[in-house]
């Protein structure tokens, strides 16, 4: 009987330590469990910030697409209105009377080789010149002529010449608020040297700025 109460003991110890360690096993999957859920619902919002990140910044990337869309379409809506009135004033240039014209030679105002950038000797002179026909008082149109030496290609001197006559204009009509419907931009190039271009001087007076003032 005493070892029959030693037996059933010993199994029922046995039995307890097997629940035990189900309950074990059980807590531990059950932790593991929480944890990778745990893990998950971070990356899931991660993931939705990310996506939240992306979906601003394409919105902002549209906004600024549409602005600068726009400010193209009103710049170049300005510019033809601008061009318009330009080429209406240049029809009536071509019909108009030649008073004078000045010449601006890089010898007196020093435009520099392959440069369109106007010194202060330039400004100098278009300060006086425009004191001139302001003091004059007439509704003159002004014609800018760009000229350049014959180095380089005979395409890059007419956009140099163009650039010149342009950095003139522009001088002209924000120093002295001459209207840009009366200024007119035309480039030789260096299809009409006034002496050979053999010479560095004689380059330097190709180099030059044509002001013919029509009425």
């Amino acid at each position: 009987m005493k070892k029959m109460s030693v037996i059933i003991v010993a199994v029922l110890g046995v039995v307890w330590l097997g629940m035990s360690g189900c309950v074990v096993t059980q807590s531990s999957v059950k932790k593991q469990i929480d944890e990778r859920v745990g893990e998950v619902q971070k990356q899931v919002e991660a993931n939705q910030e990310e996506i939240a990140t992306l979906k601003n910044e394409h919105l902002r990337s549209l906004q600024q697409k549409q602005e600068e869309t726009l400010t193209l379409s009103s710049d170049a809506m300005e510019m033809g209105e601008e061009a318009l009135a330009r080429a209406e004033e240049a029809g009536r240039v071509a019909e108009g009377k030649l008073l004078y014209q000045v010449t601006f030679t890089d010898e007196a105002v020093h435009f520099g080789f392959d440069r369109s950038s106007l010194s202060k000797e330039a400004k100098a002179a278009l300060d006086e010149f425009s004191n001139t026909i302001k003091a004059a008082n007439k509704n003159i149109y002004l014609e800018i002529q760009g000229h350049t030496d014959s180095i380089g290609t005979r395409e890059y001197n007419m956009r140099l010449g163009q650039a010149r006559a342009d950095r003139v204009m522009r001088y002209l009509h924000t120093k002295h608020g001459i209207p840009l419907h009366r200024l007119n931009i035309f480039s030789y190039g260096e299809s009409r040297p006034i002496v050979d271009n053999k010479t560095r001087s004689n380059r330097a007076k190709n180099r030059r700025v044509t002001l013919v003032v029509i009425q």
